[in-house]
């Protein structure tokens, strides 16, 4: 494939993804000693990879719309895609910025201020976080855009090389370049949210002066001790994550172990265990599936890693809603202190209940043809106080 522009092909662009991301060292050796350009850089790898999130954003919100926890709203489609084409140019925006900041901290660190070459660590360290933005399209798959994480580690391993910085100050010189680019998401943030309109006529307030006060948004109180205690949870999961020394995915068989032989009265006719993972981002699972006659349940329980700690996120900010429309039904909030969300279609008899346990293990049961009572039966049947002591060990 070409060097100078990756993206001239389609093959191209495709072969340079599959090496940064899978031979990170290899291929930042090859970067460092191949011409670029800034514009080829744009055209050819920058420009195409940062559509991804932005169309499978688009289409998601279209499709399924924004939500969480069970909660959803489908936006007008102009106001959809005009939310799209702002991210999409603050991911251009930020990319020229993030370079800017990556070679004036150059010399700070004893390393070599080279425009060209810190604009290739801030292209080609992005590369994770935009594939992995594939996701936004189906919010069941939403969690996996957490992926993109690995971008932090694409950076941990470019950076020195490419702005020849010395070992010893190799990895202060990445921290602070890492803070600057969650800077610079926040800011990305901040300048789309208003034009999707998230806090329009939400009555936002808040305590001000102490971390124990409660912060009001669309009448859910959330709670700055919790939030602050959880902001340094999922902190500490990203430098476990960027360091690769995430904590180890429980063995699945100890999952399984989890999973009852019945439930509600159906028997347990097939189980499924796996566990994987990358650069300190790693999990495992294993699910169970309950039948009689019609009736189907599946049964699942998943260690989230490090990843638990940003899901567990959600858990500071109370969230209590529910919706019901031509018999179907959601809820969202907490139930004995643990996010849970829960959903029910009386005309199909298909529900979901799920609950995250230890900011660490979600339990999920899915089922057609079953009661919502059943699903809470099959998730009570797992024992999520065993779980939350098996968290606490870490």
């Amino acid at each position: 494939m070409s060097a100078v522009e990756p993206g001239s092909a389609t093959s191209g662009l495709v072969e340079r993804v599959k090496a940064i991301l899978l031979q990170p060292t290899a291929t930042w050796e090859v970067i460092d000693g191949e011409p670029a350009t800034i514009g080829g850089l744009y055209k050819g790898y920058i420009i195409p990879l940062a559509l991804i999130p932005a169309v499978a954003g688009l289409l998601g919100a279209i499709v399924f719309g924004y939500g969480m926890f069970g909660v959803s709203y489908k936006p007008p489609i102009l106001w959809a895609v005009s939310g799209a084409v702002v991210g999409f140019c603050a991911t251009l925006i930020g990319v020229y910025v993030l370079a800017l900041i990556i070679d004036g901290l150059a010399p700070s660190f004893g390393g070599t201020k080279n425009q060209i070459q810190a604009f290739k660590v801030a292209t080609y360290a992005g590369t994770a976080s935009w594939v992995a933005g594939v996701f936004q399209v189906f919010p069941p798959l939403s969690i996996l855009g957490l992926l993109g994480l690995y971008s932090l580690f694409l950076l941990y391993k470019g950076l020195p090389k490419l702005m020849k910085a010395p070992e010893e100050k190799a990895t202060t010189y990445t921290v602070v370049v890492v803070i600057a680019a969650i800077v610079l998401a926040i800011i990305a943030g901040a300048i789309v949210s208003p034009i999707m309109g998230m806090g329009r006529g939400s009555g936002l307030m808040a305590d001000h002066g102490s971390s124990a006060g409660t912060l009001t948004v669309g009448g859910n109180k959330v709670n700055l001790g919790e939030l602050e205690a959880a902001s340094k949870k999922m902190e500490a999961a990203a430098k476990q994550m960027e360091s690769g020394k995430g904590p180890a995915p429980t063995d699945p068989s100890i999952l399984k172990a989890y999973l009852p032989a019945d439930v509600a009265g159906m028997a347990r006719t097939e189980v499924t265990t796996g566990s994987g993972g990358a650069a300190g981002m790693s999990g495992s699972q294993a699910e169970g599936v309950y039948t009689k006659g019609d009736a189907t349940i599946r049964l699942s329980v998943t260690d989230l890693g490090a990843a638990g700690a940003l899901a567990g996120m959600a858990g500071a900010f109370n969230v209590e809603s529910s919706s019901e429309s031509d018999g179907r039904y959601e809820k969202v909030g907490k139930v004995d202190g643990r996010m849970t969300t829960e959903s029910y279609d009386s005309s199909t008899k298909h529900g979901e209940y799920n609950v995250l346990v230890g900011d660490r293990f979600m339990v999920a049961a899915d089922g057609r043809g079953v009661s919502v009572q059943d699903l809470k039966a099959a998730v009570a049947a797992v024992g999520v106080a065993r779980l939350e002591a098996l968290a606490k060990k870490g």
